[in-house]
């Protein structure tokens, strides 16, 4: 397959995969999916999203409708389909393997084979290097399509709202990360938990970032995601919050982004929040 990488300013980086993972729904993990590519995409990345989600919330939210495709990551993760045959083009210059409904049925299919945890990663290794970034929208389960997820990716991000009871399942989820460093991929790593829906104005926002950290002593990564009804009319007309005028959501996911691109181009430290 011809690569897919661009000669722009971070052209040499290494292919990372990054899931994005939280069993909580309501997180703005879809939404931190497609603006991040975007944004990664407008740094002259090559840059794979995947739909991992049944739902195919992130497929809808890039432009295509799960109900008319023939060809979806379910196929790939069963090996009914080569992934190249899969992968569609978007409107915010990232590539996409979408998912159906059909995906609801890969689990139970998947719990049956051999190495059921390791299908993403198989799919994604035909790719070779074609993509500097692939972006996992892991679903809004502990099932095994997040296994496969935290299996395939060299690092893990989690979205987590500034919101009264944010933390539940934090710790569950933690703990799967670590059972999936220990078991099918010890090279996973933890980069932190992603503010969403943040209110600078309020305490509120503040103390559930303190109590995060408090409780689960995992690093808060920079900029937290303002609250913002851009996402949401984003999410309604097929694009992302990147495309049309400036706004506040924009502006945090390209500083996240560069923070990112940083990292993983030089390995100085990530920019964090304090709780």
């Amino acid at each position: 397959m011809r690569s897919r990488r661009t000669e722009g300013t971070y052209a040499r980086l290494m292919t990372r995969v990054l899931a994005v993972a939280n069993q909580k729904g309501g997180v703005a993990k879809t939404t931190t999916v497609a603006s991040l590519g975007a944004a990664l995409a407008d740094l002259d990345l090559s840059v794979l999203v995947v739909d991992l989600d049944p739902q195919g919330c992130l497929t809808f939210s890039l432009g295509h409708d799960p109900d008319k495709l023939e060809v979806s990551v379910h196929e790939v993760l069963l090996r009914e389909a080569d992934i190249g045959d899969a992968l569609l083009e978007t409107g915010d210059r990232v590539t996409l393997l979408p998912a159906t409904i059909d995906l609801a049925g890969a689990e139970a299919l998947l719990l049956m084979r051999p190495g059921r945890e390791y299908a993403l990663k198989r799919a994604l290794a035909e790719l070779g290097d074609d993509y500097d970034v692939v972006i996992l929208d892991c679903p809004p389960s502990l099932g095994i399509l997040t296994l496969n997820g935290l299996t395939a990716a060299d690092e893990v991000m989690v979205p987590l709202q500034c919101e009264t009871l944010a933390h539940r399942g934090v710790g569950q989820l933690l703990r799967t990360v670590g059972e999936v460093q220990q078991i099918t991929n010890p090279e996973l790593r933890l980069l932190g938990a992603l503010p969403t829906l943040y209110d600078p104005r309020t305490t509120h926002s503040r103390d559930v970032l303190s109590d995060i950290v408090d409780r689960y002593h995992i690093e808060l990564l920079a900029p937290a995601i303002p609250r913002t009804v851009r996402f949401a009319e984003a999410s309604a007309s097929g694009a992302t919050v990147l495309s049309g005028r400036k706004n506040k959501g924009a502006t945090a996911y390209r500083d996240l982004a560069a923070n990112l691109t940083e990292f993983w181009k030089n390995g100085t430290g990530l920019l964090t929040l304090e709780g």
